[in-house]
């Protein structure tokens, strides 16, 4: 009897286990059906990745929010949404949607840009944007006439940042005394660089005429270009290296793709 009793008492107990093991992958029981954990640790997941904090708060926010769903998707199914042709088609969309998801996220796991990759890229911005900048002022007006009466004009005294903005048809640069700032050569037309190019610090143009009119151009100085560093610009060669193997993956997929 002493012995039954033992026995008994070990066999509770084991139930005992179980029922906390089980409770344990469960947050609540709603109308008798077993709401897994597992449900608050994606969504949890969820918050993390839109870049939320899961503090203890929360949490508790998302357990509420996980029995909450339960009980709205018993009552949707007890009235029998769930069979219906709309509830379907969208449960088939959400589906598409995960999984092309999963698929574009595989692919970024699997052709991410390297350190190796980024510094690639960044040499053949280098090489084509480096060499020498120019910072230039112009003034521009429709006719080779004009163009002869201000040249005339600064010759005897006047000064070009007042006649830039008084007369120039670039509304950008003229209101600035028709500063264009830093830029390389390679950023105007040919006739205005090859132009420019051509000057001494100081020096004034001859006329110039481009598709936009005619100029006359001033040389203020010249220096090296002013690149940015690698790690000033790596988020941003990352991105945009990121979205071209995307593109061209998919892009990959529906040119081998048979489509009737």
């Amino acid at each position: 009897m002493k012995k039954q009793m033992i026995w008994t008492a070990v066999a509770a107990a084991a139930l005992a286990c179980l029922s906390m093991g089980a409770n344990a992958q469960n947050i609540a029981i709603v109308n008798g059906k077993a709401v897994p954990s597992t449900r608050v640790e994606a969504l949890a997941q969820q918050v993390a990745r839109s870049g939320r904090p899961v503090t203890p708060d929360v949490e508790a926010q998302i357990k509420e929010e996980v029995i909450a769903r339960e009980i709205f998707m018993q009552e949707a199914q007890k009235r029998g949404l769930d069979a219906t042709p709309e509830y379907k088609t969208q449960i088939e969309l959400a589906r598409q949607t995960i999984l092309i998801r999963e698929l574009f996220a595989e692919f970024q796991k699997t052709s991410a840009v390297t350190d190796a990759d980024v510094q690639a890229e960044y040499d053949k911005f280098v090489a084509a944007n480096g060499g020498k900048e120019y910072r230039a002022r112009h003034i521009l007006v429709e006719t080779q006439a004009q163009a002869d009466a201000i040249l005339a004009s600064l010759k005897k005294g006047g000064k070009f940042e007042d006649i830039a903005k008084k007369q120039s048809k670039d509304p950008g640069s003229g209101a600035n005394g028709g500063d264009l700032d830093w830029a390389a050569a390679g950023n105007y037309v040919k006739e205005f660089s090859d132009a420019m190019v051509a000057l001494n610090k100081g020096q004034v143009s001859a006329p110039v005429q481009s598709q936009f009119g005619f100029h006359i151009i001033r040389l203020d100085d010249v220096r090296e270009a002013q690149l940015p560093k690698i790690e000033d610009v790596k988020p941003q060669i990352v991105q945009q290296m990121t979205q071209q193997r995307m593109a061209a993956f998919q892009q990959e997929l529906r040119a081998k793709a048979k489509v009737e």
